[in-house]
């Protein structure tokens, strides 16, 4: 599974929960099973972080969905919009 797209703030306020959340976000992600590729990076614009993740398959892009949901970067981020694409790559499994 890949996802790509971006994460946009709204507000400063929010900007700083992101730069806050975000190491360690990317961290636990990054060492999920299943994870090939987590990429979170700012824009020129210093309320978007462009986005770019690659999972084995569907069940590990579930996982990693799942943990988040639970996680502290999961609700720190709830109202903070996004704009992701979601594609199967050749091979996965639903």
């Amino acid at each position: 599974m890949r996802l790509h797209g971006r994460l946009i703030c709204a507000t400063d306020e929010e900007a700083e929960i992101v730069r806050r959340h975000l190491p360690e976000h990317i961290a636990l992600t990054r060492a999920e099973p299943g994870c090939l590729r987590f990429d979170v990076h700012p824009t020129d614009d210093p309320l978007v972080w462009a986005v770019a993740e690659l999972f084995t398959d569907h069940a590990a892009f579930d996982a990693h969905q799942a943990r988040v949901r639970a996680s502290n970067w999961g609700a720190a981020t709830a109202g903070i919009a996004r704009e992701y694409e979601i594609e199967t790559i050749s091979g996965d499994r639903a």
